[in-house]
């Protein structure tokens, strides 16, 4: 499975933006996709994800409310919606997706990920 981000870029403080990522390979047979970000000189964390089957989302504190997470219908391909950006949202984020082995539910570490697309640069100006 290879996953294929875009959608990054620039925006002001208060705008918004949205990524996509691709699953492309082998059926995707995994529990969920999601997204994590890496801002400079921090750890990577936890965005959001969205569950296969079912299409229920989980986000983090700091972007609930704000980030919406959505799926193409019939197509291996996930959104992430962000409104009201701040400087804070600024990192280069992930997209991700389980293998679907183990216990099923939403999974919030990035060691529970095992496909991981290269990331796609999310600036936001103040």
């Amino acid at each position: 499975v290879q996953l294929q981000a875009s959608g990054g870029g620039l925006v002001q403080a208060g705008g918004s933006l949205s990524l996509s990522c691709t699953a492309s390979g082998r059926p995707f047979s995994g529990y969920g996709m999601g997204w994590f970000r890496q801002a400079p000189g921090k750890d990577r964390e936890f965005v959001a994800v969205i569950m296969w089957n079912g299409g229920r989302t989980y986000f983090a504190d700091s972007v609930n409310g704000r980030f919406t997470m959505s799926r193409g219908v019939g197509k291996n391909t996930v959104y992430l919606q962000m409104n009201k950006l701040s400087a804070e949202d600024t990192a280069v984020y992930y997209c991700v997706a389980d293998t679907g082995m183990g216990a099923g539910g939403p999974r919030f570490k990035s060691s529970e990920y095992y496909y991981w697309g290269q990331g796609t640069q999310v600036t936001v100006s103040s």
